[in-house]
Order: structure tokens, then sequence, then C-alpha cells
């Protein structure tokens, strides 16, 4: 059996698109410096640039803040990160409740559906402060004081409604034969849900998932408001001694240097899936 060997055409096909290929990188690269350096010289060019540099890029003030900055958003990310597990685990409780049709269970799906009713309608910083400050005012026994726990309390109920809303969505989105399927091979409603649907339901929604945890890496700033010493606090704190924004400037490079690789892995899995799916 002879091997398969590209014809000539094809091979200059290929060659083609990659010439094609490489052509519109060098234009797309030599457009994006040229329009930075016109960008760049119109900006430091401009009458005002003096001061805005003195205010928001005073090198001195940015290298002296940095490692303080830097400790804060260690918490930042904590707080990131023990919301997420608690969010995605309420929220899949949440949206299995609210699929719940057996009428014994109807006060169960009336409370899920009040829950997320409720907290998607309330912004999330008046969340925090009802949980941060309301909470320890009661004074009741076993009501945690620390302002990181209570901000992670606050998140978490207030992202909590939002993920629901993705898994019922991925959940809804699974084929009705799937489920009618599993209920002919003998499995259970529970079974069906653990073992066909909600594996499904998952994988569709991981990109609008990671869309909400950008959302929420960047809200656990608002946890400042009611007193921990995140990288948001750090930053204000700098700034109130000094008077100079570039502090602020500091929290915000280091949050854009963990979301924007989130985001754009957020656009390969939104590709990856429309390619699956043929689109």
């Amino acid at each position: 059996m002879s091997e398969w060997v590209k014809s000539e055409r094809q091979v200059e096909r290929e060659r083609v698109r990659r010439s094609r290929a490489r052509r519109s990188a060098s234009i797309a690269t030599a457009s994006t410096i040229v329009f930075i350096v016109l960008v760049v010289w119109g900006i430091t060019s401009s009458p005002g640039w003096p001061r805005v540099r003195e205010t928001f890029f005073d090198g001195e003030q940015f290298v002296a803040a940095l490692p303080d900055v830097l400790e804060g958003f260690l918490l930042n990310v904590r707080i990131f990160l023990i919301s997420e597990v608690l969010i995605l685990v309420i929220g899949l409780l949440v949206a299995l409740a609210r699929g719940i049709r057996t009428p014994a269970f109807f006060p169960v799906r009336a409370l899920a559906t009040l829950y997320t009713d409720v907290f998607r309608g309330v912004p999330t910083i008046l969340v925090i402060y009802l949980i941060g400050f309301g909470l320890p005012a009661l004074k009741l026994q076993g009501i945690p004081t620390d302002k990181a726990t209570l901000g992670i309390i606050a998140l978490t109920l207030s992202y909590g409604a939002y993920v629901a809303e993705v898994f019922r969505a991925g959940i809804e989105s699974v084929h009705p034969s799937q489920v009618a399927a599993a209920r002919s091979l003998g499995l259970s409603h529970f079974k069906t849900m653990r073992f066909v649907v909600v594996p499904q339901a998952t994988r569709r929604v991981v990109p609008p998932l990671l869309n909400d945890f950008v959302s929420l890496q960047k809200d656990t700033a608002l946890v400042a408001t009611i007193g921990p010493l995140e990288a948001l606090r750090q930053a204000q704190m700098h700034t109130f001694n000094t008077f100079d924004y570039t502090p602020y400037l500091a929290a915000a490079l280091i949050f854009i240097l963990l979301t924007i690789p989130m985001a754009r892995l957020t656009d390969h899995l939104a590709a990856r899936t429309r390619r699956r799916r043929g689109a």
C-alpha cells in the first residue's frame, strides 16, 4: 500500500495560507506598535501630563506601596479561593433544588427561588454591609467576628445566587432524551442527575462560571469596606498618608495581572465549546 503524498496544488495552497498568515501577523504587529507609540506620544505631550504623572505614576510611591499591597492581595486571593468553593457547592445545590418537581418538596423549591431572587436583586456591596456590620451587631453566640470571614459569607451568598442560575441553565440545556434514557435503564432521579445530567451540564457552563469568577476576584476588593487589610485597604492607607494615587494604580495592576489570564482561559474554553458543537 503506497503512502499518501500531498499533491503539488495542495502544497502550494498551504504555502499561500502560511504566507498570508505571516503577512497578516506582521501587519497587525506593526499597526499595534504604531498605535501604541501615537497614544503614548499624545498623552505625554499633553499640557496636563506632568500633573498626571506626579499623581498617578510616581515611581517612588509605587515601590513604597507595592509590598504592602501585595501582602494585602494575598488576603484577596484567600477570600477568592474559599468563596469560590463555597459558591460552587451552594450554587449547584440551589439549582438542583429549583429543579425538583415533586409536590412534597415545593417548600424547598420555593425557598431556593426566593434565595436567587433576593440575592440577585441586592447589590453585592449592600450584602457585604449587611453581613459585615449587621451580624456582629446582633452579638449572638457563634456568629463570627473576623471581617474576612464575614466578607466570605457575604460574597458566597451574593454570587451563589448567580452561579445557581448558571447551573440551572446548564441542567435545563441537557436534552430530555438523556433523562428518559437514564430512567429507562432503571436509574433513580438522584442517580440520573448525578451520573447523566450534572456532568453534562457542568461541562457546558464552565465558560460562564469562569466569567462569574473573574467578577468575583475583582469584587473581593469590596470586602475592604468592612475593614480587612486586603489590597485596596492597603492602597488606601498609603494614599491617605501621601495624597498620591499611585498605590491605587499598583493595586489595579495586580488585579489585572490575575484577571486577564482567567479571561483569556474563558475565551479559549468558549471557543473550544463552539468548535465541538460545530458552530
